[in-house]
């Protein structure tokens, strides 16, 4: 291959010229002074000069850039995903350990235990999954008789260790319940039990509904009690009779009140309280809500300002309503917080009615909680809607003083303070030294426990008792003292929660658990024989807490010592809801100390946002 002549011509050259050059002699002074051979003749020795190599871009739309960079970037990219991607895929791909939830503490296993207590309790047309299998309907021709009740009244729970359903005491075991369900609803949802505990509260509220006209919006009445106990009696009836509730053959009296300020107080609570745990369902939360109003129109009702129970001896000895002041202030904070109705609030902050019901008198008994005084549950609520919302005027007067209210009440709960007894084994002795002292035990330990968790969801480690400054670790140690020693931590080393631990009582005061499921259905009487049994009851009744023991810590596991060995609901309830506010289980799952927003849903947004709280509260 030639290079091209770029002078015209051809490069061949004679054949005899060729010869003769050969034969040429050489100018060596020539080769002696070569020069630097300029361009034209460089190109009739070499050829022409190479053709510089330009460089090639590629149009990307919006730039344009050299190919060769980018190859360079391409080459980055595809070295970047070598080192770093493979190795993350590689990861991702790798088999995990899964890690699980820690496993319950002894607090969540007595909670599975003791919501079952209240399906060993229901009255009425039992659901086929119930899970009590010694148990079948019953009552079910109860309030049969009355003209406006359609179908009588049949449901609900049967109190304690005999067949009468109070009303009174079974809707604030309801409320309990439904409060711990709002302030600690993830953390049933974390051990398995939501759905059960919001069944067992329905259950009870489908009950109270029947016991007023629910759809109207006044009302002259209300039934409180179904089935009776005369003092010492010789007829047949709830007390002189031991009979599973299945065999009950004797008269079922229902009782009614055409003023009752408290148990119409506490049944507007017990359903505004659960209308906010059925949020999810609209029309229920509504038909809750719809009833709480009209009840709580009736408590309310100018003239009729009686307690329910007075003048009544089939009501009086057993659950004898002490005032109503305090269920008024009770159900006007669950009005509030179940419609944003400021009426409610407006009322519940009244100055005069903390002086009605004396709740800033330093009264050392008004600072128990219970069925029959609800002031310290009253307070801690208020004091929820200071702590979180911070209402500011014309409300923070009344709640600063509900507020200090509640911390004083806590500090009574410390045997530092010598403000009640305390049995040696540790046991507060909040009703002194009477019987069923377990159910004041548990319904305190619940104000504590969740106190404190108000204090930590705002960031407030305590609060001062005196020159004492006690934090919510210290509220915590209280409750948790208290729940340990009704779970085997006391001098008799056992449980006071049947079917939990080793060694619990067993022979209850109860006459479902006590009588055989035998195909014999024994006359009044005739049951006596297992009432007087020193046998182990036949039927386990799982999770019933029994009245606890004397102020000298020893117990009796007699079937004849009602005060020691009877279950009642509201122990129960108190029991279940201070287990849930003190277990560990859900702590560690993203759940919060309490649901802050739950409660506050259907208030308006009135309120401005409250301020960051100071370092420590000094009441």
């Amino acid at each position: 291959m030639h290079s091209q002549n770029h002078w015209g011509g051809t490069f061949d050259i004679d054949g005899a010229e060729d010869d003769q050059s050969r034969n040429m002699d050489i100018d060596r002074g020539a080769l002696q002074h070569q020069h630097q051979l300029d361009e034209t003749q460089q190109s009739w020795l070499l050829g022409p000069p190479e053709a510089k190599k330009k460089d090639r871009y590629v149009d990307l739309g919006c730039v344009v850039v050299k190919r060769k960079l980018l190859w360079w970037m391409l080459w980055a990219v595809l070295g970047a995903f070598v080192l770093i991607g493979v190795p993350i895929i590689i990861a991702k791909n790798i088999p995990k350990k899964k890690h699980h939830a820690p496993p319950p503490d002894k607090y969540t296993d007595a909670l599975h235990k003791a919501l079952l207590f209240f399906n060993a309790q229901k009255s009425g047309k039992l659901p086929k999954n119930n899970g009590i299998p010694w148990r079948g309907n019953s009552g079910m021709k109860d309030g049969a008789d009355l003209p406006d009740v359609k179908g009588g009244l049949v449901g609900g729970y049967y109190d304690a260790g005999d067949n009468i359903k109070f009303h009174f005491p079974m809707a604030f075991s309801m409320t309990l319940l439904s409060w711990s369900v709002v302030e600690y609803a993830d953390r049933y949802k974390a051990i398995g039990e939501y759905d059960h505990v919001r069944e067992l509260i329905k259950w009870g509220t489908d009950y109270l509904l029947l016991t007023f006209n629910s759809s109207a919006s006044t009302i002259n009445k209300l039934y409180s009690q179904v089935g009776t106990a005369k003092i010492n009696g010789s007829t047949p009836d709830d007390h002189y009779c031991w009979n599973r509730p299945e065999d009950m053959a004797y008269p079922r009296p229902v009782q009614q009140a055409s003023a009752a300020p408290d148990l119409g107080g506490e049944v507007a609570a017990a359903l505004a309280s659960a209308s906010i745990v059925f949020r999810d369902n609209a029309a229920y939360s509504k038909k809750l809500v719809r009833g709480a109003a009209t009840v709580y129109k009736f408590a309310r009702a100018n003239g009729k300002r009686t307690p329910y129970s007075r003048g009544n001896p089939a009501i009086e000895y057993y659950y004898n309503s002490t005032s109503y002041w305090d269920e008024f202030m009770w159900s006007a904070s669950w009005m509030y917080y179940a419609t944003g109705n400021n009426s409610y609030i407006s009322f519940a902050t009244d100055p005069r009615l903390p002086k009605n019901a004396k709740a800033y008198f330093n009264i050392l008994d008004f600072s128990v909680f219970s069925w029959d005084n609800k002031l310290p549950g009253a307070t801690l609520l208020l004091s929820r809607l200071r702590m979180f919302l911070n209402p500011g005027y014309p409300y923070e007067e009344s709640l600063m003083g509900y507020h200090n209210v509640t911390s004083m009440n806590m500090c009574m709960y410390f045997p530092k303070f010598n403000a009640f007894n305390f049995t040696k084994g540790g046991l507060a002795q909040f009703n002194h030294g009477q019987g069923q002292a377990l159910q004041y035990a548990v319904a305190n330990s619940f104000l504590a426990a969740l106190y404190a968790d108000y204090m930590e969801s705002v960031n407030v480690p305590g609060w001062y008792c005196g020159p004492n400054f006690m934090t919510v670790d210290d509220l915590r140690s209280f409750a948790k003292s208290q729940l340990n020693y009704i779970l085997g931590d006391n001098p008799m080393k056992m449980s006071y929660v049947v079917g939990y631990g080793k060694k619990y009582p067993k022979r209850l005061h109860h006459r479902g658990a006590s009588t055989p499921k035998n195909g014999i259905k024994y006359s009044c009487t005739g049951g006596n024989k297992w009432r007087d049994s020193k046998k182990a009851d036949p039927h386990v009744l799982t999770g019933a807490m029994v009245g606890g023991p004397d102020k000298n810590d020893k117990f009796k596991d007699a079937r004849i010592s009602y005060a020691q060995n009877e279950p009642t609901l509201v122990g129960n309830a108190g029991l279940v809801a201070a287990l849930v506010a003190i277990t560990n289980s859900g702590r560690g799952t993203g759940v919060g100390a309490v649901d802050k927003n739950t409660m506050f849903s259907a208030v308006p947004p009135m309120f401005p946002a409250a301020p960051p709280p100071p370092a420590t509260w000094k009441p």
